[in-house]
């Protein structure tokens, strides 16, 4: 036991060093534990080693404060807590810091966004990361920024990319396309959505929106989302993943999510693990020479916040969908390295290896869920493993040295024509777009070997339209998705690492999205989008607690100790994409006094 602790304060010394804290900032015995980082540590396990509140009384639990922000919009911050303080990021890109024994304000920083710049995908960010006494934010309008973590006074501000990417958007169809006229909610516009991760004196964050495509309008007010659509031509962009200096912003290194050459790969026929893509390879091969410059606009999205390995300082990330979404016609190959898994060097952003899910992606199956790093005991060994929750519905465990596919998940949700190819007349296919599991972080149970995650049932329709060309100009053929009338729902699920079934699972009724937290207290924290915020016994699945907000609660819970006392956050905004109430809460639970 005493070892055991003993392993655990030298690994959050570790941590702090690489973050330049103090043992005292994140570990101060069982007096003051603080939430450091987005995923509570590099691994991004979000497991917190906190047992005040457990299955014995987290009945009792009951709010200690909460904060309206004043910003009402899509809120889906994870809070970062150090020293007391709460660090926040709000829609738009204001940050507040708050006592986060009481919730009194500290200061609030008042982000001026570039009103010219095309937002990709609505108002919300990940978070903020907190390290060298500042605090660093990623911007719709595609800038990092580092305030001073005392008194939110702004220290420096870069422009992550010069320009943002100009479309045709729906001028490239015929004004007889029903599509043409439809309001546009979301679609290509370069910004970061991400928490940033600091490591070794470097701030590491990448850019989302350029693998082309238009997000229209829901079909009614609680669906989520409403068609989405990718049209051929020369749009979007390679997306990047980036390290910056903490203490000027001055660019260390880039890694491009596209390769300068041979982004078509091997032409893949199936997955990596065997099921068949249904591609045209010969068709996707004849067609190479006609749009060899295809890569220029590949796409490939940075969706979520890397896991790092300190030991082999490997960064961990997932990519997004290449461009233009859902439409193959103008990017025959692989697409490389879109859809992926991929581990760099932290210190100089080379590539060590990549894992490809979906090769020439057609759904939408974007790595969104950020991966997670774990010992993983298998026949009795114990490996250094990566795991990702997927868009397709599994979660999947690497080797983290090398990428090999050690295990592949039960699925965690209902599966329907996997990788079937739209039609005219459409096909049903689900996990599709939305997923499957979506950005939503999962928590590792390590000592237990189970994976909580939050899951998504939302049939989708995939549908192929041929709108007839401008100026007698040959017709532009595209692919929609767009959501079924078919119940929807979401799945809490806990997975067996090591034999990857599921161990219990809870029906929802909405499709989650925001995240979980384990503890070691035996408890899963969660939230829903009709403002539920539940504990469930993380052995049994038994639901042990139960509060309401007045908004959709679509953002991951943390766990902190300050004197004490353990406090559980979320917050509480809701989702435009899904449907769900916007409001502007911050909430802290506690047991009762």
């Amino acid at each position: 036991m005493i070892k055991s602790s003993m392993l655990k304060i030298a690994g959050l010394f570790l941590f702090c060093l690489m973050q330049a804290c103090t043992v005292n900032q994140t570990y101060n015995s069982a007096q003051n534990q603080d939430w450091p980082s987005f995923g509570r540590d590099y691994s991004g396990q979000r497991f917190a080693p906190i047992t005040q509140i457990n299955t014995q009384n987290a009945k009792n639990l009951v709010e200690a404060w909460h904060v309206n922000t004043g910003v009402v919009a899509t809120f889906q911050a994870t809070p970062i807590v150090q020293n007391g303080i709460m660090y926040l990021s709000l829609p738009f890109n204001h940050v507040l810091a708050l006592d986060a024994k009481t919730g009194k304000e500290i200061w609030r920083y008042q982000h001026d966004r570039r009103k010219s710049w095309q937002m990709c995908c609505g108002p919300a960010n990940r978070g903020v990361a907190v390290a060298n006494g500042k605090v660093f934010i990623g911007t719709v309008d595609a800038r990092l920024i580092a305030l001073n973590a005392k008194t939110g006074a702004k220290e420096w501000d870069i422009d992550v990319v010069e320009n943002d990417i100009v479309t045709e958007g729906q001028d490239a169809l015929n004004k007889n396309d029903p599509n043409s006229a439809r309001k546009v909610t979301g679609g290509t516009g370069i910004g970061i959505a991400m928490a940033p991760i600091v490591y070794k004196n470097k701030v590491i964050v990448g850019i989302t929106g350029v693998g082309y495509g238009l997000h229209i309008d829901n079909p009614t007010a609680d669906a989520p989302l409403g068609a989405v659509i990718g049209v051929t031509g020369r749009f979007g962009r390679p997306g990047f993943l980036a390290a910056y200096d903490v203490n000027d912003g001055k660019r260390v290194w880039q890694f491009d999510t596209i390769p300068d050459v041979g982004w078509e790969g091997s032409f893949s026929e199936t997955t990596a693990d065997g099921i068949s893509l249904n591609r045209d390879v010969v068709k996707e091969k004849a067609d190479v020479g006609k749009y060899s410059d295809s890569a220029r606009f590949g796409g490939g999205s940075a969706w979520s916040t890397p896991a790092i390995d300190a030991k082999t300082d490997t960064l961990y990330f997932g990519t997004g969908n290449p461009s233009p979404q859902m439409n193959d016609v103008s990017r025959p190959g692989d697409n490389l390295y879109t859809v992926s898994l991929v581990a760099l060097d932290a210190n100089t952003g080379k590539r060590k290896w990549h894992y490809q899910q979906v090769p020439h992606d057609l759904w939408g199956y974007d790595l969104a869920s950020p991966p997670v790093l774990f010992d993983y005991r298998l026949n009795g060994k114990s490996i250094a493993a990566v795991g990702q929750a997927s868009k397709t519905g599994w979660f999947y465990v690497h080797d983290r040295a090398t990428g090999a596919l050690l295990k592949k998940s039960d699925a965690f949700v209902p599966q329907l024509n996997m990788f079937k190819k739209a039609t005219y007349d459409g096909v049903v296919v689900y996990p599709g777009i939305l997923g499957g599991s979506n950005w939503s972080p999962v928590s590792v149970d390590e000592q237990n070997q189970r994976v909580f995650i939050a899951g998504i049932h939302a049939p989708i329709k995939y549908t192929l339209h041929e709108t007839p060309g401008k100026n007698g100009q040959a017709a532009i053929q595209y692919a929609a998705s767009e959501p079924t009338q078919d119940p929807r729902w979401g799945l809490l699920s806990a997975i067996d690492l090591e034999s990857g079934k599921i161990v219990w699972q809870n029906k929802t009724a909405q499709p989650l999205v925001g995240g979980v937290l384990a503890t070691a207290g035996g408890v899963v924290f969660m939230g829903e989008g009709d403002g539920a915020f539940n504990a469930y016994n993380s052995q049994t699945g038994e639901l042990l607690w139960q509060t309401k907000s007045a908004f959709g609660v679509n953002a991951p819970p943390i766990t902190y100790v300050i004197g004490g006392v353990q406090y559980v956050a979320v917050v509480s905004g809701g989702n435009a994409l899904f449907g769900f109430k916007q409001g502007d809460a911050v909430l802290v639970y506690r047991l009762k006094p």
